[in-house]
């Protein structure tokens, strides 16, 4: 993540960082950022990203990294927030998790429309591109986003 801030920050962007205060105490956070909002736990730190975000854009990644895209994933599916979830498949690192998600489709634990609501790409320019073309499914469920927060 540090890269990541890093590049757009030397590119010109602005960047705002969402970090449960556990971690901010243990000076974990980024020094340069445009924004750092501290919140009182990782469910918190979900939300506000999950408010704060056009899109979720995944990276290659550990265990968080995956807890992190399958919630805003499950969360679009069910109508918590109609935003664009996809991956940056470099050098085929995906592909073990793309298969796994083709199989939950085939074998009927997931509807296929919530499979293919994901975007899949070899690079950032063209996950962007995908993202501004999104048109999510119908949500599983009618919710209101506002009145499931945590």
């Amino acid at each position: 993540m540090g890269a990541v801030a890093d590049a757009a920050l030397e590119a010109g962007g602005r960047v705002v960082g969402v970090m449960p205060a556990d971690l901010v105490s243990q000076e974990i956070a980024h020094p340069g950022l445009s924004d750092l909002r501290v919140v009182n736990s990782m469910h918190e730190r979900k939300w506000a990203m999950a408010e704060l975000a056009d899109g979720f854009l995944c990276l290659p990644g550990g265990a968080g990294t995956f807890e992190e895209i399958f919630e805003q994933w499950t969360w679009a599916l069910l109508g918590f927030h109609s935003k664009p979830c996809g991956f940056v498949n470099v050098e085929g690192y995906y592909e073990p998790l793309r298969e796994a998600i083709a199989n939950m489709v085939r074998h009927g634990f997931l509807q296929p429309q919530y499979g293919e609501m994901l975007v899949w790409a070899a690079d950032t320019g063209e996950a962007l591109r995908r993202f501004e073309a999104y048109v999510p499914p119908e949500p599983k469920w009618n919710v209101s986003p506002v009145e499931q927060r945590y």
